[in-house]
Protein backbone atom coordinates (compact mmCIF):
# COMPACT_ATOMS: atom_id res chain seq x y z
CA UNK A 1 0.00 0.00 0.00
CA UNK A 2 1.53 3.68 -1.08
CA UNK A 3 0.72 6.49 -0.24
CA UNK A 4 -0.14 10.04 -2.02
CA UNK A 5 -0.90 13.52 -1.02
CA UNK A 6 -3.83 15.63 -1.79
CA UNK A 7 -1.98 18.25 -3.57
CA UNK A 8 0.22 15.64 -6.09
CA UNK A 9 4.04 16.57 -5.86
CA UNK A 10 4.35 13.77 -2.70
CA UNK A 11 3.68 10.01 -3.80
CA UNK A 12 4.69 6.54 -3.25
CA UNK A 13 5.37 6.51 0.59
CA UNK A 14 4.54 3.49 2.38
CA UNK A 15 2.55 3.58 5.68
CA UNK A 16 5.24 4.24 8.11
CA UNK A 17 6.48 6.81 6.40
CA UNK A 18 3.36 8.27 5.94
CA UNK A 19 2.73 7.77 9.71
CA UNK A 20 6.14 10.04 10.11
CA UNK A 21 5.73 12.69 8.07
CA UNK A 22 2.59 13.68 9.09
CA UNK A 23 1.45 16.57 7.26
CA UNK A 24 2.87 16.44 3.50
CA UNK A 25 6.08 18.17 2.19
CA UNK A 26 4.40 19.59 -0.44
CA UNK A 27 1.37 20.89 1.97
CA UNK A 28 -1.31 18.37 1.43
CA UNK A 29 -2.53 15.59 3.27
CA UNK A 30 -1.79 11.72 2.81
CA UNK A 31 -4.12 9.16 1.83
CA UNK A 32 -3.64 5.73 0.07
CA UNK A 33 -3.56 6.18 -3.44
CA UNK A 34 -6.05 3.29 -3.24
CA UNK A 35 -9.01 2.08 -0.66
CA UNK A 36 -9.33 -1.84 -0.92
CA UNK A 37 -12.81 -2.69 -1.28
CA UNK A 38 -14.16 -5.65 1.53
CA UNK A 39 -16.34 -8.65 -0.29
CA UNK A 40 -19.29 -9.79 1.30
CA UNK A 41 -17.45 -13.53 2.40
CA UNK A 42 -15.01 -10.78 4.02
CA UNK A 43 -17.44 -8.81 5.64
CA UNK A 44 -19.22 -12.06 7.11
CA UNK A 45 -15.75 -13.25 8.26
CA UNK A 46 -15.11 -10.09 10.17
CA UNK A 47 -18.24 -9.62 11.89
CA UNK A 48 -17.69 -12.60 14.05
CA UNK A 49 -14.01 -10.55 15.55
CA UNK A 50 -13.30 -8.87 18.71
CA UNK A 51 -12.38 -5.35 18.60
CA UNK A 52 -8.60 -5.67 18.67
CA UNK A 53 -8.84 -8.21 15.87
CA UNK A 54 -10.92 -6.28 13.90
CA UNK A 55 -8.74 -3.19 14.18
CA UNK A 56 -5.32 -5.23 12.98
CA UNK A 57 -7.81 -6.90 10.35
CA UNK A 58 -8.52 -3.36 8.69
CA UNK A 59 -5.82 -1.34 9.49
CA UNK A 60 -3.54 -4.55 8.40
CA UNK A 61 -4.64 -3.67 5.19
CA UNK A 62 -3.42 -0.24 4.90
CA UNK A 63 -0.05 -1.24 7.08
CA UNK A 64 1.93 -3.93 5.06
CA UNK A 65 5.13 -2.74 6.26
CA UNK A 66 4.93 -3.51 9.46
CA UNK A 67 5.21 -7.20 10.35
CA UNK A 68 2.34 -8.78 11.67
CA UNK A 69 2.86 -9.72 14.66
CA UNK A 70 4.72 -6.21 15.75
CA UNK A 71 1.25 -4.54 14.40
CA UNK A 72 -0.77 -6.97 16.35
CA UNK A 73 0.93 -6.46 19.68
CA UNK A 74 0.58 -2.73 19.27
CA UNK A 75 -2.94 -2.66 18.54
CA UNK A 76 -3.44 -5.22 21.51
CA UNK A 77 -1.07 -2.97 23.42
CA UNK A 78 -3.39 0.11 22.74
CA UNK A 79 -6.81 -1.39 23.02
CA UNK A 80 -6.06 -2.98 26.65
CA UNK A 81 -6.02 0.49 28.42
CA UNK A 82 -9.92 0.78 27.69
CA UNK A 83 -12.13 0.23 30.48
CA UNK A 84 -14.99 -1.80 28.67
CA UNK A 85 -14.04 -5.43 27.10
CA UNK A 86 -15.70 -4.23 23.86
CA UNK A 87 -13.32 -0.95 23.49
CA UNK A 88 -16.24 0.95 21.81
CA UNK A 89 -19.49 -1.07 23.14
CA UNK A 90 -23.31 -0.27 20.97
CA UNK A 91 -26.00 0.24 23.34
CA UNK A 92 -29.76 0.80 22.25
CA UNK A 93 -31.53 3.49 23.53
CA UNK A 94 -34.95 4.21 22.36
CA UNK A 95 -35.06 4.00 18.60
CA UNK A 96 -31.22 4.49 18.25
CA UNK A 97 -28.12 3.33 19.01
CA UNK A 98 -25.08 4.88 20.65
CA UNK A 99 -21.91 4.19 19.54
CA UNK A 100 -19.68 4.79 22.86
CA UNK A 101 -16.15 5.94 22.32
CA UNK A 102 -15.64 6.90 25.65
CA UNK A 103 -13.94 4.22 27.65
CA UNK A 104 -10.34 5.16 26.85
CA UNK A 105 -8.09 6.77 29.18
CA UNK A 106 -8.98 10.46 28.65
CA UNK A 107 -13.14 9.61 28.08
CA UNK A 108 -13.04 11.00 24.65
CA UNK A 109 -13.10 9.28 20.93
CA UNK A 110 -10.11 10.16 20.09
CA UNK A 111 -8.55 7.63 22.47
CA UNK A 112 -9.41 4.93 19.89
CA UNK A 113 -6.87 6.39 17.48
CA UNK A 114 -4.20 8.08 19.39
CA UNK A 115 -3.74 5.32 21.91
CA UNK A 116 -2.86 3.63 18.75
CA UNK A 117 -0.68 6.41 17.26
CA UNK A 118 1.35 6.52 20.21
CA UNK A 119 2.18 3.11 20.69
CA UNK A 120 2.80 3.34 17.04
CA UNK A 121 5.10 6.03 16.85
CA UNK A 122 7.09 4.28 20.23
CA UNK A 123 7.95 1.43 17.94
CA UNK A 124 8.81 3.28 14.33
CA UNK A 125 11.27 5.66 17.03
CA UNK A 126 12.37 2.35 18.65
CA UNK A 127 13.09 0.49 15.43
CA UNK A 128 15.28 3.71 13.97
CA UNK A 129 16.78 5.20 16.88
CA UNK A 130 15.40 8.46 15.81
CA UNK A 131 13.19 11.45 18.01
CA UNK A 132 10.52 13.16 17.72
CA UNK A 133 9.13 16.23 18.57
CA UNK A 134 5.13 16.20 18.20
CA UNK A 135 2.96 19.54 18.28
CA UNK A 136 -0.43 19.71 17.67
CA UNK A 137 -3.57 21.78 18.21
CA UNK A 138 -6.76 20.73 20.23
CA UNK A 139 -10.02 22.06 20.37
CA UNK A 140 -10.50 20.31 23.50
CA UNK A 141 -10.22 16.42 23.23
CA UNK A 142 -7.17 15.67 21.04
CA UNK A 143 -4.88 17.25 23.36
CA UNK A 144 -5.46 15.15 26.32
CA UNK A 145 -5.96 12.27 24.48
CA UNK A 146 -2.59 12.53 22.22
CA UNK A 147 -0.65 13.48 25.53
CA UNK A 148 -1.54 10.56 27.42
CA UNK A 149 -1.46 8.35 24.25
CA UNK A 150 2.71 9.23 24.44
CA UNK A 151 3.69 10.81 28.15
CA UNK A 152 6.20 9.37 29.29
CA UNK A 153 7.23 7.77 26.05
CA UNK A 154 11.53 7.63 25.04
CA UNK A 155 12.62 10.10 22.55
CA UNK A 156 9.14 11.84 22.44
CA UNK A 157 8.70 15.12 23.29
CA UNK A 158 4.71 16.38 23.04
CA UNK A 159 3.71 20.58 22.42
CA UNK A 160 0.00 20.54 22.18
CA UNK A 161 -1.70 24.01 21.71
CA UNK A 162 -5.35 24.64 23.18
CA UNK A 163 -7.46 27.77 22.66
CA UNK A 164 -6.98 29.84 26.43
CA UNK A 165 -10.12 29.35 27.99
CA UNK A 166 -11.98 28.26 24.85
CA UNK A 167 -12.13 24.34 26.36
CA UNK A 168 -13.92 22.97 28.94
CA UNK A 169 -12.56 22.80 32.89
CA UNK A 170 -12.18 19.09 32.59
CA UNK A 171 -10.40 19.20 29.04
CA UNK A 172 -8.13 21.82 30.47
CA UNK A 173 -7.26 19.79 33.48
CA UNK A 174 -6.62 16.20 32.15
CA UNK A 175 -4.28 18.34 29.49
CA UNK A 176 -2.22 20.52 32.55
CA UNK A 177 -2.18 18.17 35.07
CA UNK A 178 0.21 15.65 33.12
CA UNK A 179 3.41 16.70 34.48
CA UNK A 180 5.64 14.05 32.34
CA UNK A 181 9.07 15.82 31.20
CA UNK A 182 8.17 15.30 28.07
CA UNK A 183 4.47 17.39 27.87
CA UNK A 184 4.63 20.61 27.25
CA UNK A 185 0.89 22.66 27.27
CA UNK A 186 0.65 25.66 25.52
CA UNK A 187 -2.35 28.26 25.76
CA UNK A 188 -2.82 30.46 22.85
CA UNK A 189 -4.29 33.75 23.07
CA UNK A 190 -6.53 33.17 20.60
CA UNK A 191 -9.26 31.32 19.27
CA UNK A 192 -8.77 26.76 17.94
CA UNK A 193 -8.27 27.74 14.12
CA UNK A 194 -5.77 30.55 15.16
CA UNK A 195 -3.73 27.24 17.01
CA UNK A 196 -4.43 25.30 14.04
CA UNK A 197 -2.74 27.58 11.84
CA UNK A 198 0.52 27.76 14.22
CA UNK A 199 0.59 24.28 13.14
CA UNK A 200 -0.57 24.14 9.94
CA UNK A 201 2.65 27.06 9.06
CA UNK A 202 5.56 25.72 11.07
CA UNK A 203 4.85 22.08 9.52
CA UNK A 204 4.95 24.45 5.92
CA UNK A 205 8.69 25.62 7.14
CA UNK A 206 10.07 22.47 5.93
CA UNK A 207 14.06 23.19 7.41
CA UNK A 208 12.42 23.92 10.70
CA UNK A 209 10.28 20.60 10.79
CA UNK A 210 13.67 18.39 9.64
CA UNK A 211 15.81 20.53 12.11
CA UNK A 212 13.05 19.21 15.24
CA UNK A 213 12.11 15.79 13.88
CA UNK A 214 8.35 17.07 14.06
CA UNK A 215 5.59 14.90 13.81
CA UNK A 216 1.75 14.90 13.95
CA UNK A 217 -0.93 13.96 16.31
CA UNK A 218 -3.83 15.92 15.10
CA UNK A 219 -6.00 14.33 12.23
CA UNK A 220 -3.92 15.40 9.39
CA UNK A 221 -1.85 12.01 10.35
CA UNK A 222 -3.19 9.63 8.30
CA UNK A 223 -3.14 6.66 11.11
CA UNK A 224 -5.69 8.62 13.23
CA UNK A 225 -8.25 8.54 10.61
CA UNK A 226 -7.29 4.96 9.66
CA UNK A 227 -8.02 3.77 13.50
CA UNK A 228 -11.45 5.54 13.64
CA UNK A 229 -12.56 3.69 10.52
CA UNK A 230 -12.56 0.47 12.91
CA UNK A 231 -15.54 1.31 14.63
CA UNK A 232 -17.97 1.95 11.61
CA UNK A 233 -17.05 -1.42 10.69
CA UNK A 234 -17.70 -2.90 14.56
CA UNK A 235 -20.77 -0.86 14.96
CA UNK A 236 -22.80 -2.29 12.14
CA UNK A 237 -21.58 -5.71 13.08
CA UNK A 238 -22.67 -5.18 16.48
CA UNK A 239 -25.99 -4.00 15.22
CA UNK A 240 -26.93 -6.24 12.65
CA UNK A 241 -26.63 -9.18 15.16
CA UNK A 242 -30.53 -7.95 16.13
CA UNK A 243 -31.73 -5.88 13.32
CA UNK A 244 -32.11 -7.29 9.69
CA UNK A 245 -31.79 -3.80 7.45
CA UNK A 246 -28.89 -4.31 4.39
CA UNK A 247 -28.02 -0.95 5.39
CA UNK A 248 -27.60 1.90 8.22
CA UNK A 249 -27.18 5.55 8.67
CA UNK A 250 -24.45 7.15 11.12
CA UNK A 251 -24.89 10.38 12.51
CA UNK A 252 -21.54 12.31 13.73
CA UNK A 253 -20.89 15.42 15.76
CA UNK A 254 -17.95 16.97 13.70
CA UNK A 255 -16.28 20.23 13.49
CA UNK A 256 -12.82 18.93 11.76
CA UNK A 257 -14.65 16.60 9.28
CA UNK A 258 -12.09 13.85 10.34
CA UNK A 259 -13.86 11.40 12.49
CA UNK A 260 -16.84 11.29 9.48
CA UNK A 261 -14.08 11.45 7.07
CA UNK A 262 -12.97 8.00 8.89
CA UNK A 263 -16.54 7.04 8.36
CA UNK A 264 -16.47 8.05 4.50
CA UNK A 265 -13.39 5.63 3.77
CA UNK A 266 -15.31 2.80 5.60
CA UNK A 267 -18.18 3.07 3.12
CA UNK A 268 -15.69 3.12 0.19
CA UNK A 269 -14.71 -0.19 1.53
CA UNK A 270 -17.72 -1.91 1.13
CA UNK A 271 -19.19 -1.17 4.59
CA UNK A 272 -23.17 -0.50 3.81
CA UNK A 273 -23.51 2.73 5.43
CA UNK A 274 -26.74 4.41 3.49
CA UNK A 275 -25.62 7.94 4.12
CA UNK A 276 -22.99 10.10 6.45
CA UNK A 277 -25.07 12.65 8.38
CA UNK A 278 -23.18 15.40 9.83
CA UNK A 279 -24.05 16.95 12.58
CA UNK A 280 -22.86 20.51 13.89
CA UNK A 281 -23.42 22.96 16.14
CA UNK A 282 -23.72 27.07 15.38
CA UNK A 283 -20.40 26.69 13.56
CA UNK A 284 -21.54 25.50 10.27
CA UNK A 285 -19.26 25.48 8.18
CA UNK A 286 -19.67 22.13 6.75
CA UNK A 287 -23.57 21.64 7.08
CA UNK A 288 -23.48 25.12 5.13
CA UNK A 289 -21.29 23.08 2.83
CA UNK A 290 -23.43 20.18 2.19
CA UNK A 291 -26.61 21.83 1.80
CA UNK A 292 -25.72 24.77 0.00
CA UNK A 293 -21.88 24.47 -1.26
CA UNK A 294 -21.21 27.20 0.58
CA UNK A 295 -17.23 26.58 2.61
CA UNK A 296 -16.77 30.11 3.92
CA UNK A 297 -15.49 30.81 6.95
CA UNK A 298 -17.38 33.02 9.71
CA UNK A 299 -16.19 34.21 13.15
CA UNK A 300 -16.04 31.27 15.80
CA UNK A 301 -18.60 30.92 18.28
CA UNK A 302 -17.91 29.71 21.69
CA UNK A 303 -20.79 26.90 22.43
CA UNK A 304 -21.66 24.20 24.69
CA UNK A 305 -19.84 21.50 22.29
CA UNK A 306 -16.32 23.45 22.08
CA UNK A 307 -14.73 20.82 20.47
CA UNK A 308 -16.95 21.23 17.45
CA UNK A 309 -15.94 24.95 17.73
CA UNK A 310 -13.93 25.28 14.54
CA UNK A 311 -14.48 27.41 11.19
CA UNK A 312 -11.37 25.34 9.03
CA UNK A 313 -12.09 21.77 9.26
CA UNK A 314 -8.21 20.43 8.34
CA UNK A 315 -9.67 17.02 7.25
CA UNK A 316 -11.93 18.69 4.24
CA UNK A 317 -8.98 18.75 2.04
CA UNK A 318 -9.19 14.81 1.98
CA UNK A 319 -12.71 14.70 0.82
CA UNK A 320 -12.18 17.85 -1.33
CA UNK A 321 -9.66 14.96 -3.40
CA UNK A 322 -12.46 12.83 -3.77
CA UNK A 323 -15.26 15.13 -4.48
CA UNK A 324 -12.46 16.35 -7.36
CA UNK A 325 -12.12 13.07 -8.61
CA UNK A 326 -8.27 12.39 -7.60
CA UNK A 327 -7.00 15.60 -9.40
CA UNK A 328 -4.32 16.83 -7.07
CA UNK A 329 -4.06 20.14 -9.27
CA UNK A 330 -7.74 20.92 -8.91
CA UNK A 331 -7.28 20.12 -4.87
CA UNK A 332 -4.48 22.47 -4.99
CA UNK A 333 -6.42 25.47 -6.88
CA UNK A 334 -9.30 25.52 -4.08
CA UNK A 335 -7.01 25.34 -1.46
CA UNK A 336 -4.86 28.36 -3.31
CA UNK A 337 -8.56 30.15 -3.51
CA UNK A 338 -9.43 29.58 0.24
CA UNK A 339 -6.14 30.77 1.45
CA UNK A 340 -6.81 34.08 -0.16
CA UNK A 341 -10.76 34.63 -0.09
CA UNK A 342 -11.13 32.35 2.90
CA UNK A 343 -13.81 30.56 0.65
CA UNK A 344 -14.57 28.00 -2.29
CA UNK A 345 -16.68 27.32 -4.75
CA UNK A 346 -18.79 24.13 -6.03
CA UNK A 347 -20.70 23.92 -8.91
CA UNK A 348 -24.04 22.15 -8.96
CA UNK A 349 -23.12 19.01 -9.76
CA UNK A 350 -20.51 18.85 -7.07
CA UNK A 351 -23.33 20.12 -4.71
CA UNK A 352 -25.28 17.09 -5.91
CA UNK A 353 -22.43 14.93 -5.77
CA UNK A 354 -22.08 15.56 -1.96
CA UNK A 355 -25.39 15.10 -1.04
CA UNK A 356 -25.27 11.70 -2.26
CA UNK A 357 -23.12 10.49 0.00
CA UNK A 358 -23.95 13.55 3.41
CA UNK A 359 -26.83 15.13 4.84
CA UNK A 360 -25.51 18.09 7.33
CA UNK A 361 -27.73 20.22 9.92
CA UNK A 362 -26.82 22.00 13.17
CA UNK A 363 -28.50 23.07 16.11
CA UNK A 364 -27.79 25.59 18.64
CA UNK A 365 -27.31 25.38 22.66
CA UNK A 366 -30.37 25.70 23.60
CA UNK A 367 -31.53 22.70 21.44
CA UNK A 368 -28.20 20.62 22.76
CA UNK A 369 -29.76 21.41 26.12
CA UNK A 370 -33.23 20.46 25.00
CA UNK A 371 -31.66 17.15 23.72
CA UNK A 372 -29.84 16.23 26.58
CA UNK A 373 -32.98 16.95 29.05
CA UNK A 374 -35.32 15.22 26.39
CA UNK A 375 -33.18 11.87 25.60
CA UNK A 376 -32.62 11.51 29.63
CA UNK A 377 -36.24 11.99 30.61
CA UNK A 378 -36.95 9.41 27.57
CA UNK A 379 -33.91 6.80 28.61
CA UNK A 380 -32.08 7.92 32.13
CA UNK A 381 -29.32 7.74 29.23
CA UNK A 382 -27.30 10.95 29.57
CA UNK A 383 -25.62 12.40 26.71
CA UNK A 384 -22.67 14.86 26.34
CA UNK A 385 -23.68 18.19 24.11
CA UNK A 386 -21.35 16.83 21.57
CA UNK A 387 -23.17 13.54 21.37
CA UNK A 388 -26.45 15.31 21.63
CA UNK A 389 -25.71 17.81 18.88
CA UNK A 390 -25.15 14.54 17.09
CA UNK A 391 -28.94 13.12 18.02
CA UNK A 392 -30.42 15.77 17.46
CA UNK A 393 -29.44 16.52 13.99
CA UNK A 394 -29.67 11.88 13.48
CA UNK A 395 -33.38 12.53 14.71
CA UNK A 396 -34.15 14.94 12.06
CA UNK A 397 -32.92 13.48 9.27
CA UNK A 398 -33.00 10.13 9.64
CA UNK A 399 -34.31 7.39 6.99
CA UNK A 400 -36.90 5.81 9.55
CA UNK A 401 -37.04 2.41 7.59
CA UNK A 402 -33.29 2.27 8.59
CA UNK A 403 -31.56 1.80 12.27
CA UNK A 404 -29.19 4.86 13.04
CA UNK A 405 -26.04 4.80 14.74
CA UNK A 406 -25.53 8.16 16.65
CA UNK A 407 -21.10 8.48 17.79
CA UNK A 408 -20.80 9.15 21.43
CA UNK A 409 -17.57 10.91 21.06
CA UNK A 410 -17.20 12.32 24.83
CA UNK A 411 -18.39 11.23 28.67
CA UNK A 412 -21.01 13.62 29.82
CA UNK A 413 -18.75 14.09 32.62
CA UNK A 414 -16.25 15.93 30.42
CA UNK A 415 -19.12 18.57 30.22
CA UNK A 416 -20.64 18.74 33.51
CA UNK A 417 -22.16 21.83 33.40
CA UNK A 418 -24.16 21.63 30.13
CA UNK A 419 -25.56 18.46 31.57
CA UNK A 420 -25.98 19.64 35.30
CA UNK A 421 -27.91 22.83 33.35
CA UNK A 422 -30.03 20.49 31.04
CA UNK A 423 -30.56 17.47 33.83
CA UNK A 424 -29.87 18.89 36.74
CA UNK A 425 -27.60 16.29 37.34
CA UNK A 426 -23.77 16.75 37.36
CA UNK A 427 -22.37 13.52 36.27
CA UNK A 428 -19.13 12.19 38.49
CA UNK A 429 -15.71 11.26 36.66
CA UNK A 430 -14.94 8.28 37.15
CA UNK A 431 -12.67 7.28 39.80
CA UNK A 432 -9.33 7.60 37.84
CA UNK A 433 -9.76 11.41 36.85
CA UNK A 434 -11.40 12.16 39.84
CA UNK A 435 -8.76 14.23 41.70
CA UNK A 436 -7.89 16.14 38.56
CA UNK A 437 -8.86 19.52 40.53
CA UNK A 438 -6.21 19.07 43.19
CA UNK A 439 -3.50 17.49 40.92
CA UNK A 440 -0.08 19.85 40.28
CA UNK A 441 -0.21 21.75 36.63
CA UNK A 442 1.68 22.56 34.05
CA UNK A 443 1.14 25.19 31.24
CA UNK A 444 3.06 28.31 29.65
CA UNK A 445 0.42 30.59 27.87
CA UNK A 446 2.00 32.24 24.95
CA UNK A 447 0.62 34.96 22.13
CA UNK A 448 -1.27 33.47 18.76
CA UNK A 449 2.35 34.02 16.87
CA UNK A 450 3.85 31.20 14.79
CA UNK A 451 7.24 32.92 15.68
CA UNK A 452 6.82 32.72 19.84
CA UNK A 453 5.71 28.88 19.58
CA UNK A 454 8.58 28.63 16.99
CA UNK A 455 11.07 29.62 19.75
CA UNK A 456 9.42 27.71 22.68
CA UNK A 457 9.40 24.75 20.70
CA UNK A 458 13.39 25.00 19.64
CA UNK A 459 13.72 25.75 23.54
CA UNK A 460 12.42 22.57 24.75
CA UNK A 461 12.66 19.92 22.00
CA UNK A 462 14.55 16.82 22.49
Amino acid sequence: MNYCSTRGEIRGLKFTQAVMMGLADDGGLLLPESIPVLSAEELRRLSTLTYPELAFAVISKFADDIPPEDLREIIERSYSSFNHPQVTPVTKQDDLYILELFHGPTLAFKDVALQFLGNLFEYLLNRSGQRMNIIGATSGDTGSAAIYGVRGKKNINIFILHPKGKVSPVQELQMTTVTDDNVFNIAVEGTFDDAQAIVKEIFGDLDFKSKHALGAVNSINWARVLAQVVYYFYAWFQISQENQASQFEVSVPTGNFGDIFAGFVAKRMGLPIHRLILATNENNILSRFINHGDYSTADVHHSLSPSMDIQIASNFERYLYYLLDEQADQVLGMMDQFAHERKMVFSSQQIEKVQQEFSAASVNDLETLDTIRQFHALTGYILDPHTAVGVAVGKKLRDPKLPLVCLATAHPAKFGDAVAEATGIYPELPPALGDLSSRKRKLTTLPAQADQVKKYLSKNAT
